[in-house]
């Protein structure tokens, strides 16, 4: 915990990143990590900040065992539909102070997530889950995300060479 605050640079470049909308993906970890602090036995650190809540360590479980997730309409990458994700959680974290106004990408149906009922905290092109996502026959998850992350880069390259022509000679 102390190590990840002391990393000031890596931390201020994530936070930059994603808030010139850099298409990222965390999961459990990586969402403690984003969200803007960590608080364990009494001590807190500052993570990345990208995420408005605070992680916060319990000794027990607050997720554990099999998730099963139902997609809202917030959620941003192409090729979704009403089925269902699947994936497990086990996580000793809850995420509390978070903006109320936060969108999210699924709606627990098993599992716990970030509250009970929620879980992918969307925040500029950041999807972070306590879910840890399956990747089997019935799961197309990362091909999605690749997909999101190519039509990103193709709307950036479109937006660029519209601004570019649009400059006087």
């Amino acid at each position: 915990m102390a190590e990840l605050e002391a990393n000031a640079a890596l931390r201020g470049a994530l936070r930059q990143a994603i808030e010139g909308g850099l298409p990222t993906y965390a999961e459990c970890g990586g969402l403690m990590f984003l969200a803007r602090s960590i608080s364990w036995q009494g001590r807190s650190a500052r993570m990345v900040g990208a995420i408005p809540g605070d992680a916060v360590m319990h000794a027990r479980p607050v997720g554990r065992g099999y998730v099963q997730l139902q997609e809202t309409a917030a959620m941003p990458w192409p090729g979704g539909g009403p089925g269902v994700v699947r994936g497990h959680e086990f996580h000793h974290s809850s995420l509390e102070n978070l903006d109320p106004g936060v969108a999210f990408a699924y709606r627990v149906q098993r599992g716990h997530g970030v509250d009970g009922q929620h879980d992918g905290v969307l925040v500029h092109k950041l999807l972070a889950s306590y879910a840890h996502l399956r990747t089997d026959a019935g799961s197309c998850w990362a091909p999605r995300f690749v997909d999101f992350v190519r039509g990103e880069r193709d709307r950036r390259r479109a937006a660029a060479a519209h601004a570019a022509l649009a400059l006087p000679a």
